[in-house]
């Protein structure tokens, strides 16, 4: 029906006016054609009457004759050319006929014509909307809504319009407004879930989805967006189970393939997922998303060739993925490829350098490919910055790897450098006491090599490296001969270190070890005491850290009333094997024998907190004691002595002692 009345006009004659109402009163009793053919016979009589052909133009409209119409409405416009209802009738056979910019021209013409009928921004919103002019159709419908905020119709447009100009936020205020209003009457739940889900509310979009999927199962838009919602919520079996859904609709929809595809990865279904990357990287080979995800999933199975290979592809999209290259460094890094690793790890750090990660990973390869000077300065840089225990003792074996390398170019004052720092840093370093020690012999500070040395071996008397060169050195001191590898050799020699930085060592051959000791102990029974002080020194260059054959040793030299070398070499015993009792006794003994009673008091109670049974310790403490006139402390040793003694022969002895001492 048209717009525009359907009175008849007063200045009509009284013919035109009876077929008028003739013409209306077919109308009503929906006889069209008659009221056309009335129409027609009063226009012959008054052909200049608007009335006449508004209302024929309305039939025709409601007949779906619109070109008729439109002819009708024409010569009501020459009639009337302000009649802004006219225009509004005009624009909407052309929004039917989908002549939508016509239909806008007409909409507009209305509007200017009459601009208070506010109703008139809901048909120019609508037409905006068809035309997809989704930007000015949201202007017309906020303008329209501002009148008429209950209208529903233009609430949903307007925010179907926002979804589709990705204003997701502004859609769910809309969609919400609606189905708070009437959840009972609220139907749009498909795009009502997909903005919720496009606002990141994942747990609200599912609820709103799920009844949309139930509506409409064949709704394969909301069936990807519920899986993205399942998928983000963690809820990866009820998103996998959508995703199957969706490709049983659309079998070739790969456009959701890398959400798929990450599903699946989350999921630790590694074959699976790089699959379907597989087939999206072929549908989409500019997407650089697809190989970085791929190659992650590759690294995680370490699959490394194949994961640097998908990283590198990523680059070759995107080159300023810093992401990336700091992935490609660690994977080169795994294959101990340091050289490509560096290359990548700079690249990261140029633009962040405050990396951390990366700057340790870093000094990691440095340390790996020899670089130590390098190494040391960025381990030190990020212990600056926060501590970490392998980076630091990563440091301390970089500064001691560094140290060696001065050793062997004969640099022994640099070398003597890092090895102190070393040791102060890690005070149990026993590579670093050892490094100290060579570097000592290089400088020609015997003394100092040797404690060195003491302090390597104390600290890992396993390292047979140690005791070797350690045995060599001393046998050639007492020996009055120039020790291997000490400054009077030719050279000291080069230290070779393993892969993980451990110093190599030679097999020791034991057997000929025990064979020295044994021809040492035949010429000590001989009393031919030189020659067996030589044997023992021979099976000490292949085993330095036996302490008993150091004891024997000293034995010797007490015998000969040396208590001064007998007591380096007891000293030597217990630095190879501090809780050995006979070595701290004999070394009491030396000291008693010096007249040195303050240091053999301290030795004797080393035996016994050792060994708390060791009965001649304490008879040694007595007599020390009784030496100094300390009556008391006597008698407690003493008397200790004979709590634990199991010989018989000396117990009438000191029972004598202590008699006379309670005097």
């Amino acid at each position: 029906m048209s717009l525009t009345g359907i009175a008849a006009d007063a200045a009509m004659s009284p013919e035109v006016n009876a077929l008028y109402q003739q013409a209306c009163s077919a109308e009503y009793q929906n006889n069209l054609p008659d009221a056309i053919e009335k129409l027609k016979k009063a226009i012959t009589l008054a052909g200049n009457d608007s009335m006449l052909y508004t209302k024929l133009a309305g039939i025709y409209s409601d007949l779906g004759e619109y070109d008729l119409a439109l002819q009708a409405y024409s010569k009501v416009l020459e009639l009337k050319p302000d009649d802004a209802f006219v225009y509004i009738s005009v624009g909407s056979i052309y929004e039917t006929q989908g002549k939508y910019n016509e239909a806008l021209a007409a909409y507009n013409k209305s509007l200017q014509l009459f601009p208070e009928y506010k109703y008139n921004y809901l048909n120019i919103a609508n037409v905006q909307y068809k035309m997809q002019d989704y930007k000015t159709a949201v202007q017309s419908y906020a303008r329209f809504l501002e009148i008429y905020p209950q209208h529903k119709e233009a609430r949903e447009n307007l925010a179907s319009a926002y979804l589709v100009l990705d204003m997701p936020e502004k859609a769910v205020k809309e969609y919400t407004t609606l189905y708070n209003k009437n959840s009972s009457t609220f139907k749009d739940y498909a795009n009502y879930g997909v903005a919720l889900v496009k606002t990141g509310n994942y747990s609200k979009g599912s609820e709103i989805l799920e009844k949309a999927v139930e509506l409409d199962p064949e709704n394969t838009s909301c069936h990807i967006s519920l899986a993205l919602a399942y998928q983000e919520l963690d809820n990866n079996d009820l998103a996998l189970e959508q995703y199957d859904i969706v490709f049983k609709q659309l079998p070739n929809l790969h456009s959701i393939r890398l959400d798929y595809a990450n599903l699946l990865a989350d999921m630790k279904k590694n074959a699976e997922a790089i699959e379907q990357y597989k087939i999206y990287a072929q549908n989409y080979p500019t997407d650089a998303r697809v190989y970085k995800n791929m190659a992650i999933v590759y690294k995680r199975i370490n699959d490394l060739d194949s994961a640097i290979d998908n990283f590198e592809k990523t680059l070759a999209i995107k080159s300023d993925d810093i992401d990336v290259k700091k992935d490609l460094a660690e994977c080169y890094h795994a294959k101990k490829d340091y050289i490509s690793a560096l290359k990548y790890y700079d690249e990261v750090l140029k633009v962040k350098p405050d990396d951390l990660e990366a700057k340790t990973n870093k000094a990691f390869a440095l340390h790996a490919l020899d670089q130590y000077d390098e190494a040391i300065a960025l381990y030190e840089q990020v212990l600056s910055v926060k501590s970490n225990p392998t980076v630091d003792s990563n440091l301390t074996k970089a500064i001691t790897a560094q140290g060696f390398v001065s050793l062997n170019a004969k640099n022994y004052s640099k070398a003597s450098e890092y090895f102190q720092k070393a040791v102060s840093r890690n005070s149990a370093d026993d590579y670093a006491y050892y490094g100290l020690a060579k570097a000592y012999r290089g400088l020609n500070s015997n003394d100092k090599a040797a404690e060195m040395y003491e302090k390597a071996i104390a600290l890992n008397p396993e390292k047979s490296l140690y005791s070797t060169e350690y045995g060599e050195f001393i046998s050639a001191l007492y020996s009055q001969q120039p020790a291997a590898g000490t400054a009077g050799d030719a050279e000291l020699s080069e230290i070779s270190l393993s892969p993980d930085g451990n110093i190599q060592q030679k097999p020791v051959d034991m057997t000929k070890n025990k064979d020295l000791i044994a021809l040492g102990d035949e010429n000590y029974r001989k009393k031919d005491f030189d020659l067996a002080i030589q044997n023992y020194q021979e099976a000490l260059t292949i085993n330095p850290g036996d302490e008993v054959t150091l004891l024997k040793i000293g034995n010797i030299y007490g015998l000969k009333n040396d208590n001064k070398t007998a007591a380096e070499f007891y000293k030597r015993a217990i630095v190879v094997k501090p809780e050995y009792a006979d070595g701290w006794f004999n070394l009491g003994l030396a000291y008693a024998n010096e007249k040195n009673y303050s240091e053999a008091k301290k030795s004797f109670s080393k035996v016994v907190e050792i060994k708390p049974d060791y009965a001649y310790a304490y008879y040694a403490l007595a007599i020390a004691y009784e030496t100094e006139a300390n009556k008391p402390e006597a008698l407690k040793y003493y008397k200790l002595f004979l709590q634990y003694n199991k010989d018989a022969e000396n117990v009438a002895q000191v029972q004598d002692k202590i008699r006379s001492l309670e005097k």
